[in-house]
């Protein structure tokens, strides 16, 4: 990203897409090597979120470039990415032997349930406003 240029939800989404499926590989491995996956819950929630979901996100937003610099859309990535991180950090340590992690989990649940539905309202505003009208709402 050049210096003073606006984030889009969609570089936002694979930048970070790229970084999760990284780090849930490395865990992968690290789980394999061993032999001890009792993280595995966590790992596939890591790889689920912060990888397919975000990339999803990203096509999305990449196909739909009125919304991509949108308060409401980095709003709702950035509180996807926070969701992802808390929420498998809580269900690793669970699954660790920490029972004490589980209202981080809720936590991390909670905010991922609340990115979702600002996910869907951004589809269902956009896609009921018609193509003629998706420009306005980047004014937002």
């Amino acid at each position: 990203m050049i210096t003073g240029e606006i984030m889009k939800a969609s570089s936002l989404c694979f930048r970070a897409a790229v970084l999760f499926v990284i780090a849930g590989m490395v865990w992968g491995i690290i789980m394999a090597v061993s032999e001890n996956h009792a993280a595995m819950p966590a790992h596939a929630h890591l790889n689920l979120l912060g990888w397919v979901s975000l990339f999803l996100f990203g096509i999305y937003y990449r196909l739909h470039p009125a919304l991509e610099t949108t308060r409401t859309a980095l709003l709702q990535v950035w509180a996807w990415i926070v969701a992802t991180v808390v929420l498998a950090t809580g269900v690793g340590l669970i699954f660790s032997g920490y029972p004490a992690a589980d209202p981080l989990a809720v936590v991390g649940s909670l905010l991922a349930l609340a990115a979702m539905i600002l996910f869907g309202w951004v589809v269902f505003r956009a896609e009921s406003l018609g193509v003629r009208q998706r420009a306005a709402i980047a004014a937002e």
